[in-house]
């Protein structure tokens, strides 16, 4: 797994390369959460082009960022992921409660 971090409007967009799974969910969620408070970051783009696979771990991961950044009042939305990760998070119920969109920038109008 790959992350890379760009600020912009407050916003930590995230975007990840490769697996989120197990082996690196720990890793994932040591390295947004340092970010967010890094930045005092209001709200996560989460850019999953990417991603090649997702499990269990890696939704779990997602979902405690979500509750993170929502417990401060602000939003996430998930970007650009393909289809069999799109389709696992929406089975998730992960893209009914953050914004899924096209593209960074849809995506930061929309937050």
């Amino acid at each position: 797994m790959k992350l890379d971090f760009i600020v912009e409007r407050k916003t930590l967009i995230i975007r990840v390369c490769g697996e989120l799974d197990m082996v690196v969910a720990d890793e994932f969620r040591r390295e947004v959460d340092t970010m967010m408070e890094k930045n005092s970051s209001d709200n996560i783009v989460l850019n999953l082009g990417g991603v090649n696979f997702i499990d269990s771990s890696g939704l779990g991961v997602i979902l405690g960022r979500y509750k993170r950044i929502t417990m401060r009042g602000g939003k996430m939305a998930v970007v650009g992921a393909p289809g069999q990760v799109k389709r696992i998070l929406e089975l998730s119920g992960i893209l009914g409660i953050a914004g899924a969109y096209e593209t960074e920038n849809e995506a930061l109008e929309a937050i």
